[in-house]
């Protein structure tokens, strides 16, 4: 086998993971547990990812609890049906279907079917425990370690109201794209702590503009949640955030192309 070969092979190789690293969508458009709303899908459904994908999202954000046997599932309420997810069992949760004949996923089935396109980023809230801080982390760090088992990484940001689940992330994969969600720190203070970004509301960003150009000027990301109306929409869009998370990707993909 010629040296020549050897290097062509080389760089094929290097010039193919790098393009797989860089492949996602570059939209800003972050769909609010998947794309759902438009087409009436269960949230956090793997019908609402798939239509999310369709689009072409940047990303596509979906929430995780943990039941009372330890096992990871993807649901935004506390509650399954009714049923509390974090005193119930997976067995007993899976009985009660979604309203497409879905069974609530678990995160591995969900990281798996996202795995499979290279276009959208899978945004990863690890929701706060009713039961305790303790179990927010314990939740973390299970969190981490799945995304690690599937090889996962880089389909994966995290995002969390769990302070102290977003720092033991942060502990645990010091890679990792951590944003905060809950509003009350400054840009500073998670810079300091290690954060990627922060993910606030729109309405402690309209409260405090200012946060936006010093996040952005200490290499933080910017995104609002959850933006729905127009003219919210063209008010983030005029600030450059990195991304906006939206119950309605449709609507915001139609004022870019309008830009």
């Amino acid at each position: 086998m010629s040296k020549f070969f050897l290097f062509a092979l080389s760089f094929f190789m290097v010039s193919l993971a790098s393009f797989s690293q860089n492949s996602f969508n570059k939209n800003k458009v972050i769909a609010h547990r998947g794309a759902w709303k438009a087409n009436g899908l269960p949230q956090n459904s793997l019908a609402s990812l798939n239509q999310a994908v369709e689009l072409g999202c940047e990303g596509s954000e979906f929430d995780v609890w943990m039941t009372s046997d330890g096992k990871l599932v993807v649901s935004h309420d506390s509650d399954h049906d009714g049923i509390p997810i974090e005193t119930t069992t997976l067995k007993e949760l899976r009985k009660h279907r979604l309203s497409n004949g879905e069974k609530i996923p678990t995160v591995e089935e969900y990281l798996k079917k996202g795995m499979k396109q290279q276009g959208t980023k899978l945004i990863f809230e690890i929701k706060p425990s009713k039961i305790s801080t303790e179990r927010s982390e314990e939740l973390a760090a299970k969190c981490v370690a799945l995304v690690k088992k599937l090889k996962a990484e880089k389909w994966v940001d995290y995002i969390t109201f769990s302070y102290e689940a977003g720092l033991k992330v942060i502990e645990l994969d010091p890679n990792a794209n951590v944003a905060y969600l809950t509003g009350n720190k400054n840009p500073q203070e998670l810079k300091d702590a290690g954060f990627f970004g922060f993910d606030y509301n729109i309405k402690v960003l309209k409260d405090k503009p200012e946060w936006i150009k010093e996040a952005q000027a200490l290499g933080l990301t910017v995104n609002a949640w959850t933006v729905n109306s127009k003219e919210d929409l063209e008010w983030l869009l005029d600030q450059n955030p990195d991304f906006i998370t939206t119950d309605q990707p449709e609507l915001l993909f139609e004022i870019l192309r309008s830009r």
